[in-house]
């Protein structure tokens, strides 16, 4: 009798999203540099030049301070995100998690989305976010 050996993974699959193009993270990073005025602005053209990006999306959602504007730009990012994922293997469960710093722009703009929502009264879709959080990293708090 041959002895098999059969190893299986443990726990959920865990999704890691790719990094951002260098360029694209250069442009994320000179705008970090700007007064906010600016980098919103500056954010805002590399939202516009690679719609893609959900950082840029997460970051416009947290800049502005306008709650329907950031509801916008925090649901762009998680609809973008979601087919990020999606794109990268992510079948509709498993875990996305924030110690892996490509998917926090995705998590940023879900939580985002969270924050704007019950700011705007959106109570349910506030809990469904918060527990879609929870989903994807057991670990979460809000960052």
């Amino acid at each position: 009798m041959t002895d098999h050996s059969v190893s299986f993974t443990s726990g959920a699959p865990e999704t890691v999203l790719d990094p951002l193009a260098p360029e694209v993270a250069a442009a994320l990073a000179k705008a970090e540099e700007l007064a906010p005025a600016e980098r919103r602005a500056a954010v805002a053209a590399v939202a516009a030049a690679d719609p893609h990006c959900l950082q840029a999306w997460a970051d416009l959602a947290e800049l502005t301070a306008d709650p329907i504007e950031s509801y916008a730009y925090a649901r762009v990012g998680y609809h973008r995100g979601l087919d990020t994922l999606r794109a990268s293997g992510w079948r509709g469960s498993g875990y996305v998690r924030w110690r892996h710093e490509t998917n926090r722009g995705f998590l940023r703009s879900l939580d985002a989305l969270r924050r704007a929502a019950g700011t705007i009264g959106e109570v349910d879709e506030e809990q469904r976010c918060e527990l879609f959080l929870r989903q994807l990293d057991p670990e979460w708090r809000s960052h």
